[in-house]
Order: C-alpha cells, then sequence, then structure tokens
C-alpha cells in the first residue's frame, strides 16, 4: 500500500497502473531455474518484484523497460551486495517508476528517463557508500528541474503527517529553547489534552524525561521521546518559578534573589492522539461608521438580525490540515452567534497543505458551485475547472477581507484567488504571494521516506496565472506604516493575553487597512439593509394614497386612477 495525498486529499490505497503505459516487468536474469515474474501495474508492486528479483541473484537487476524501449531490449543493472547500497538502490528505483508514471511533465523536462535509471544505479553501485547512493536519488529528481519533485526522509516525512493530518501521538505539549540560557520550556499544552489536563503552563521548564536530564537537548530531541504510542506512558519531570510569567517563556531568567522559589512536580502523562489546531479566531472591535449609515444587517443563516456596529470576526488560518475546514465552520459559526459584521481571513505565512482542504474552505464562504481553480495535467494542457463539489449556501455573507504575503503558497493561493474570482473577498498585501501554481502528490515509499511528485498546475478561477508570478494584491497595506503582528496561531491563551493579542492586532497595518476596508463595505450594505427593511413600510404608504384617491374620484365621478404597482 501507498499514502498518497493529491487534489483529492489523503487516501490510502494501492497505486493502480495508467491507461496507455505499458507495464514494467522484472525478470532475474542470472537465475535461470526461476520464471520470469508476472507484468506489474503498480509502482509499490513494481518496486518488491524488482527487490525481489536484485535479492534471488544478488548480482543484477534485469528489467525490460518501456515504453521508451522496446519490449525486447533486456537491461542488465547491477545490484550492490552492500546492504546500505542497495536499499539506496531499491528506492532509487520505486522513486523512478512513480515519477516516470505521475510526473506533470511526460517529457521529463527534456531528459531521457530511461537512461536517468541506468546512469544513476551505475552511480550508486559505484559509490560503495549508502549515504552517496542514497544522493543519487536526489539528483535524479533535481535534472527535472521541478524543486517540488523531491524526496525527504523518514524524519521529516513524519513531521509532515503531523502538519497536514493535523494531530499527534503524544502528550499535546509544545515546547522550545528558551534563547538565552538554553531551558527546555513549554510553549504551551494544547488545550485538552494530556498536558493540559495534568496542569502543565506555559513558561513550565522540561528538567527531565523518563528519568534523564534535558540538559543540552533541543526540542526536537525531547520531542521525539514525548511522541509515542498511544496508551503508553511518559514521565516528565517540570520546574515552575512561582515569581514567572506564564506564557512569556522566552524571557529570561531574572536574578537570584529575585526568581523566588523553584516548584518542582514529577508529572506521568498517558499518551494519546493529539488534535493540533491549525486556526485562531477572535472579535476585533468594529470600525467606525460614518454617521447616518443604516443600523442593521442582512439577516443571517442563522435567522438573525444584527447590528452594523458588530464585532469584525478575525481568523489566522496557519496550515491546510484535514481539520482545517471543520474548525473554519466551528469558527464561522461562532462568529456569526457573536454579532460579526464582517471578517479578516488572515493566510499570512501559511504555507499551504492540502489540496482538498483548500476546496472545503472555499465552500464555507462561497454559495453554490463555483470554479475553485483551473488545472492542467499530464494528459494535455487543456485546462479542466475544479468546481466546490458539494453545492450549497454559504455560512456567511458578511464582507471578507483576505490578508496575503510574499509566504502565502499553494493552497493559500488557490483559496485567496478562488475568492477573489468570485468577487466573496478583497485581498490585502504589501507583496503578491509566493507564487507556487504546482500541485503535488506524496507517495510513502519502502522505507518510510517520501516522495513528493508535481502532478498538475493550476490558475485561478479567472485564469490568472500562479506559478512563479503569484497573486497581486488588490491593495497595500502598510502604506501608513506600523507594524505585522506575528503571535503564533492556534495555542491556548492564558489570563490576560487575549487582551494584549487584541491590542496587537489593533496595530497591524494590515489588520489596520482591511477595518478600512470592511468599513466602506460594511456602511454600503447596511444602508441598503435599512432600505429594504422599510420598504413594506413605503409601500403601505403609497397603497393608502392610491385608495385615498380613488375614493375621492369615485366621489366625484371620475374614473379611478390606474393601479398602483406593488414593489415600488
Amino acid at each position: 500500500m501507498s499514502l498518497t495525498r493529491s487534489c483529492s486529499g489523503l487516501q490510502r490505497r494501492a497505486l493502480p497502473g495508467r491507461a496507455g503505459l505499458r507495464p514494467l516487468v522484472v525478470r532475474a536474469a542470472a537465475c535461470k531455474d526461476k520464471p520470469a515474474a508476472e507484468p506489474v501495474t503498480g509502482p509499490s508492486e513494481l518496486a518488491k518484484r524488482v527487490i525481489g528479483a536484485a535479492l534471488g541473484t544478488t548480482t543484477a537487476l534485469s528489467l525490460i523497460l518501456s515504453p521508451a524501449i522496446a519490449a525486447s531490449e533486456l537491461v542488465r543493472l547491477p545490484a550492490s551486495t552492500d546492504p546500505a547500497v542497495f536499499a539506496a538502490q531499491r528506492t532509487l528505483v520505486e522513486a523512478w517508476t512513480i515519477v516516470g508514471h505521475s510526473f506533470v511533465d511526460p517529457g521529463f523536462n527534456g531528459h531521457d528517463w530511461e537512461g536517468e535509471l541506468r546512469e544513476h544505479m551505475m552511480k550508486a553501485y559505484n559509490s560503495g557508500d549508502g549515504t552517496a547512493a542514497m544522493g543519487e536519488i536526489t539528483a535524479m529528481l533535481e535534472a527535472l528541474g521541478d524543486p517540488y519533485t523531491r524526496r525527504i526522509p523518514p524524519e521529516e516525512y513524519a513531521a509532515f503527517r503531523v502538519s497536514s493530518d493535523g494531530e499527534l501521538q503524544g502528550v499535546g505539549m509544545l515546547i522550545a529553547n528558551e534563547p538565552v540560557n538554553g531551558h527546555l520550556l513549554v510553549l504551551a499544552p494544547i488545550k485538552g489534552g494530556p498536558a493540559d489536563r495534568a496542569g502543565i503552563l506555559p513558561g513550565d521548564e522540561v528538567t527531565s524525561i523518563n528519568g534523564v536530564s534535558t540538559e543540552g537537548w533541543n526540542g526536537e530531541k525531547a520531542a521525539r521521546l514525548l511522541r509515542g504510542k498511544g496508551g503508553t506512558e511518559v514521565h516528565v519531570r517540570l520546574a515552575r518559578r512561582s515569581a514567572g510569567i506564564p506564557g512569556v517563556p522566552a524571557r529570561p531568567d531574572p536574578p537570584a534573589p529575585e526568581a523566588g522559589p523553584v516548584e518542582y512536580r514529577d508529572v506521568s502523562l498517558r499518551r494519546e492522539r493529539v488534535q493540533l489546531s491549525p486556526l485562531f479566531f477572535t472579535t476585533l472591535p468594529g470600525p467606525a461608521l460614518p454617521p447616518g449609515t443604516g443600523g442593521l444587517m442582512p439577516i443571517s443563516t442563522d435567522g438573525r438580525v444584527r447590528s452594523s456596529a458588530g464585532p469584525v470576526g478575525y481568523i489566522r488560518l496557519t496550515s491546510f490540515s484535514s481539520n482545517a475546514a471543520a474548525e473554519m465552520r466551528d469558527a464561522i459559526q461562532e462568529l456569526e452567534a457573536a454579532g460579526a459584521s464582517a471578517y479578516i481571513l488572515d493566510l499570512r505565512n501559511n504555507p499551504g497543505g492540502l489540496v482538498r482542504s483548500s476546496i472545503d474552505i472555499a465552500r464555507l464562504w462561497l454559495d453554490g458551485s463555483p470554479v475553485v481553480f483551473n488545472v492542467s495535467g499530464r494528459e494535455g494542457d487543456e485546462l479542466q475547472q475544479q468546481y466546490v463539489d458539494t453545492p450549497g449556501a454559504a455560512l456567511t455573507h458578511r464582507p471578507l477581507a483576505v490578508l496575503v504575503n510574499s509566504a502565502s503558497a499553494s493552497a493559500s493561493e488557490i483559496l485567496s484567488g478562488a475568492l477573489h474570482d468570485n468577487a466573496r473577498a478583497v485581498v490585502l498585501g504589501d507583496e503578491h504571494t509566493y507564487g507556487k501554481g504546482r500541485i503535488q502528490s506524496v507517495f510513502e515509499l519502502q522505507d518510510g521516506s517520501a516522495l513528493f511528485v508535481t502532478v498538475a498546475r493550476y490558475q485561478t478561477p479567472a485564469g490568472t496565472e500562479i506559478d512563479r508570478i503569484g497573486i497581486q494584491p488588490d491593495r497595500a497595506c502598510s502604506l501608513g506604516g506600523g507594524t505585522t503582528s506575528t503571535f503564533v496561531a492556534g495555542l491556548p491563551m492564558v489570563p490576560g493575553s487575549s487582551e494584549l493579542l487584541v491590542e496587537s492586532l489593533m496595530e497591524d497595518s494590515c489588520v489596520r487597512a482591511a477595518r478600512d476596508v470592511l468599513q466602506q463595505q460594511v456602511t454600503v450594505v447596511a444602508n441598503a439593509a435599512t432600505f429594504a427593511s422599510e420598504m413594506p413600510a413605503r409601500q403601505q404608504s403609497r397603497l393608502g394614497a392610491a385608495a385615498r384617491a380613488q375614493a375621492a374620484a369615485a366621489a366625484g365621478g371620475m374614473l379611478p386612477a390606474p393601479p398602483v404597482l406593488a414593489g415600488l
């Protein structure tokens, strides 16, 4: 089985062969008493057959390569007897096969893809070193000229899984090194997780894990010990300075006389599946509306009428993980219930994530089944439109501003482009977005590493090219100077921090610019809503006048006046 992540999200499936591609066939050349292997159609199965053939002979891999090479041509590729080198060769063949079946450019950037296998397999064989042999995979992929098609090692892939799945098996505690003295401190316990339930607070120092001192450790080393199979336990020793300030872990220790007593705690934490939130939301004060602005906003989807002076709903999304759409839905519903009159969606520094997540989030803001992006793949240059595939009504129709910067990439560009081109939002930022208009599928390899392969290119619904260009915002947001908030989303708020956060956001130049834009839009919407609410009274007034005129005409022997059209 192979794990793939692509336009359709996360799925675990066997990789079938593609129509029109002849299968690769593996045979053991030096072992004549064994029959040739049956044709295989999936990259993972192919790799297993290659491995099996090589292990059977330990001297050569013999492949009938297709489709570029005639089916009768036999190519012999030597397999190393060094286990580390052979493992690299095995992974190289697996990666070569997957790229051959799925890379967006069927011409492989002008390279002879069959020849690439020969060249790099020979170099790996002659390297005599497992690390150098594994480097031939990188060299082979770099030849494609696509920076997004690459292999990542198992440790990095595990971190990617945590980010994109939005969950991990552990104790729910974010940790980092304090920059002055290097102590390992708790940034925040994840709300509802084991650490949070145990009363661990931001600023607590982790002094030992399972009885081993953490002196000199970095956060990643500690995280590896804290993570583990659900249901197992880990023992943590913590130090808390009573005079310390929870939530400010980067502050250096005060001098000894001011430090106060240190409280040590030993805690046993049972690991479990912990949900990571990619989203933070809050309410900001509503924009100051001009005198005479209507007092009402349109009725919301929950049937409530709210004041035009209602707060601005602020939502920051840090990644497009598998749980991002569900969390976005909950945030919008809570902010609607709080009477939000407008929204700011902050996608700054969001590197992207699952394409499926961007489609599901677009669905929350858009009515019907609009186009989210245009995509072209390996089969040709013809663009195909990707629609919202579960049409329905948006959760809110309040004015919306989207914030982006040069680090807003991939799925962030898909979502901001979709909201802009469907006339749902205005995009603000001081520079264009990153410019990553390519979609990757992620294949889990046999050695636990992963292969990212570019399988498609995309444009915005209006046909705007994104790759290496990015999305140009409608308006800049730092013309008047000011700062930019850099808080970390998704962390639980400690006492007093919510107020400080709102103060920080109100000083953020892009948030201020968004509130100015929303002020104009809310004014227009509120005036229109107020006018619409007064229509029945105006109709009754005009109808009453018409009835009186008809009565007077009848009394004087005159013909009745023409009927008044309802709706004027």
